[in-house]
């Protein structure tokens, strides 16, 4: 049995994994404060809760940069106080029992690798597109976080005269149209043709976007995650159409590109940090 954890921008999700299936979870509003140990507190009390003898690992998700290896949370932009909390110490000798810490990227792309869409794939991609655009990496059957877990911050790469970020993200909307994506669908899919050209152009920017993807990595397959996922149907085929110009079109051949559809994904896959970082295929007994 393992225990996978979400710490999300405003919700903290706690679930027990059993057999590749969730078979408990809570969540709670994270509580804010200038005190670090609030949230830590908040934390250890939801485990405490939903606790089993059984349970072998505990996996953590954030929301920002982590020392994979000393399990050091960094800097977490929407939970301020967190500035430089040692999660997997304060874990492990509280609950006595193995903690793997990782970025909420990394955790996506290994809860489709071991339970989702990817679970038969070696290459894969998580793609999260939503108030930022940024990637957790499986290659080979393993999960590539970089030295300063920032291996798939593809965001932050040149794209015209600022960062692809900026354009293959909700911030695209909001920087250059003034209104929010969602508002922006909404209005496309009544027909407005401004708004259905403004998505046309943010299609294309997700192409280029993939493009660096599959220029860095060469995955199989592309999960999406994050808002970009919700209306994947309406630009679907305008970011394959974009793509038509890819240099190496024999990769595109077998390329899959598809939206996330697991339900708590995120938690499921901090649980399987454990299983990655023991290089263990065999989800179902867990």
């Amino acid at each position: 049995m393992l225990l996978g954890i979400d710490l999300g921008a405003t919700n903290l999700r706690i679930g027990r994994v059993l057999r590749g299936k969730i078979e408990t979870i809570k969540q709670a509003p994270i509580d804010q404060t200038d005190d670090p140990d609030t949230l830590t507190n908040q934390i250890l009390s939801l485990i405490e809760s939903c606790w089993h003898p059984d349970i072998g690992s505990i996996g953590v998700g954030v929301p920002s940069v982590v020392d994979v290896d000393r399990g050091i949370v960094y800097d977490v932009q929407n939970i301020p106080s967190w500035k430089e909390i040692h999660l997997k110490d304060i874990l492990e000798e509280r609950f006595s029992v193995s903690t793997c810490v990782n970025n909420d990227a990394n955790c996506f792309v290994l809860g489709e690798r071991y339970f989702g869409l990817a679970k038969d794939k070696k290459n894969v991609i998580g793609l999260i597109i939503g108030t930022g655009f940024g990637a957790g990496i499986v290659l080979n059957g393993r999960l590539v976080s970089g030295t300063n877990c920032g291996a798939g911050e593809v965001g932050m790469l040149p794209y015209r005269e600022s960062i692809l970020e900026h354009y293959c993200s909700g911030q695209f909307f909001e920087r250059f149209f003034g209104e929010k994506g969602v508002s922006i669908y909404e209005k496309a899919q009544q027909g407005h043709q401004e708004a259905i050209d403004i998505y046309s152009e943010y299609a294309h920017h997700i192409s280029e976007g993939i493009k660096a993807v599959l220029y860095a990595y060469d995955p199989e397959m592309i999960l999406l995650g994050g808002a970009t996922a919700q209306v994947w149907s309406f630009i679907e085929k305008k970011v394959w159409k974009g793509l038509e110009n890819f240099a190496y079109p024999n990769s595109l051949k077998d390329l899959h590109i598809l939206p996330s559809t697991l339900e708590h994904v995120a938690v499921l896959g901090a649980a399987a940090l454990f299983l990655d970082s023991t290089n263990d295929n065999l989800s179902n007994k867990y």
